[in-house]
C-alpha cells in the first residue's frame, strides 16, 4: 500500500531533497547532546526562511507555504534521509499550530503562528505532573486571576521536552477552584521568560543526556487573552491537541529507524552474532514489523482507518519495536556492549556509542508519549466499546 503520487509530487520531493543537501547542516553524533542551543534556533530560522515549516497547516498566510499530504509525507521522508538534525521548532508547528487553528482566536493566530514559521519562537508543553502519571485529568498546577486581569500559574510539571530552550509553554492548569477530573481546566500560554517565577530543573537521563525537564511554576504570568478556547475549555482542547501528535511524523520516524536496524545489522555482521540463526530470525522479525507499521501508517493517513484508536496502535506498534532493536543490538555487539570508554574522566564521564545509546534510551519508548498501559486503555474504552476503567 502506497499513496498515488502525481508528477507535482515527485516535484516537490526533489525540491526537499536538493534544499536539504544544500542546507542541512552536518549530523550529530546520536550518542551525544544534539546540536547546542544556538546552532538548533539558527537551523530553525532557516528552515523558516525557506518556508519549510507550517506545510500542515490548513491555513496559509502566517508566513508557511502549505502542502498536500503526499507531499508532506515527501518532505517528512526526505528530511529524515538526510539525517538533518532533530527539530527543536516541533511542539510548536505540529502541536500548537493545529490548536490555534482549530480553537484559537484571529488575535491569537496572529501573535503565535508566525514566529513559530519563521522558527523564532521555541515552544514546549505542560501537561504532565509527578502526582498525576498519565492521568492528565489529575492535574493540580492551578492558575488564578489576580487584580490586573492576568492569571498566576502555581504547580509542577515534568518530562517536559525542551523547556530549557523554549521561550513558550502551553500549560493544562486548572482555573475554576474546587474542580475535579476534567472539568475547571484551561488552556493556557505562559511565557518561559520569568525569573523567579518559572524555574527549569534538567532530568538526567540513563544516556546521559537531558532532553526532558521538570518546570516549577510560582506565580508565573499568563495573559487573560492567552487562554485558548475559553476558560474551563481546557480539557476539550487539550484532547484536541493530543489528535495531532501523530501523524506524517511516523513515515519519517520509520525512516530513522530503517537506519537503526541497518546499523544493527552492520554491528551483527561484524562480531560473527549474524551466524546465529536466532539472531538472524530476529532481525528479519524486526525488519518484516517495521514494514507492517508502515503500511498500518499509511492506511491511516489515507483516512482508511477512521479509527480513534489509530494513534495509540501506533505507538504500541513502534515502542515495542524499538525497545526490541535496542536489546538486539546489545547481542548483536556481544560482551563489547556493556564496555565503556576508555576515560571515564570529570570532562567526559559518561559517553555512550550510538548502538548503546539506542539501547538505553529505548527503555522509555513505552512510557513517554502515553504508556502501553494507557494506549491500550484508550483502544479497550475509545474502539472496543469495553467498561470503562474505574476511577480511584
Amino acid at each position: 500500500m502506497e499513496f498515488g503520487r502525481t508528477a507535482e509530487d515527485e516535484k516537490f520531493r526533489a525540491e526537499a531533497a536538493a534544499w536539504l543537501a544544500a542546507h542541512a547542516p552536518a549530523p550529530a553524533d546520536p550518542a551525544q547532546d544534539r546540536q547546542d542551543r544556538q546552532d538548533r534556533r539558527s537551523w530553525e530560522r532557516t528552515l523558516g526562511k525557506a518556508r519549510w515549516i507550517g506545510l500542515g497547516w490548513p491555513e496559509s498566510g502566517y508566513g508557511n507555504r502549505t502542502a498536500t499530504l503526499t507531499q508532506q509525507v515527501a518532505w517528512a521522508e526526505e528530511y529524515a534521509r538526510s539525517a538533518a538534525p532533530p527539530r527543536c521548532g516541533h511542539i510548536g508547528e505540529n502541536l500548537l499550530a493545529p490548536t490555534l487553528l482549530a480553537h484559537g482566536t484571529a488575535e491569537q493566530k496572529a501573535r503565535f503562528l508566525p514566529p513559530v514559521a519563521a522558527g523564532d519562537e521555541l515552544w514546549c508543553q505542560g501537561y504532565s505532573e509527578p502526582d498525576a502519571g498519565s492521568d492528565l485529568a489529575g492535574v493540580r498546577t492551578a492558575a488564578v486571576r489576580d487584580g490586573t486581569g492576568e492569571f498566576r500559574v502555581s504547580g509542577r510539571k515534568i518530562w517536559t521536552s525542551l523547556a530549557h530552550e523554549a521561550d513558550w509553554c502551553f500549560v493544562l492548569a486548572r482555573t475554576e477552584p474546587g474542580s475535579r477530573r476534567h472539568h475547571g481546566l484551561s488552556f493556557l500560554l505562559v511565557p518561559m521568560d520569568q525569573p523567579g517565577r518559572i524555574e527549569v530543573r534538567p532530568i538526567r537521563q540513563l544516556t546521559g543526556t537531558s532532553d526532558f525537564n521538570e518546570v516549577l511554576f510560582d506565580g508565573a504570568r499568563a495573559a487573560a487573552e492567552h487562554v485558548v478556547g475559553g476558560e474551563g475549555a481546557g480539557w476539550r482542547v487539550a484532547m484536541s491537541l493530543l489528535g495531532f501528535e501523530r501523524g506524517v511524523s511516523t513515515l519519517a520516524q520509520q525512516i530513522g529507524f530503517a537506519r537503526e536496524l541497518a546499523r544493527v545489522v552492520s554491528a551483527a555482521a561484524e562480531t560473527g552474532a549474524l551466524d546465529d540463526p536466532v539472531v538472524r530470525e530476529r532481525l528479519t522479525g524486526l525488519w518484516a514489523e517495521l514494514r507492517t507499521m508502515r503500511w498500518h501508517a499509511l492506511r491511516t493517513l489515507g483516512g482508511g482507518a477512521g479509527d480513534p484508536g489509530a494513534p495509540s496502535v501506533a505507538k504500541l506498534l513502534w515502542a515495542g519495536w524499538h525497545q526490541r532493536l535496542g536489546e538486539l543490538a546489545m547481542l548483536a555487539r556481544g560482551a563489547e556492549a556493556s564496555a565503556g570508554p576508555a576515560d571515564w574522566s570529570a570532562a567526559a564521564p559518561y559517553e555512550l556509542d550510538a548502538l548503546q545509546h539506542l539501547f538505553l534510551f529505548s527503555r522509555a519508548d513505552t512510557v513517554y508519549g502515553g504508556s502501553d498501559q494507557i494506549q491500550r486503555t484508550i483502544i479497550a474504552e475509545r474502539v472496543l466499546g469495553l467498561p470503562r476503567e474505574p476511577k480511584g
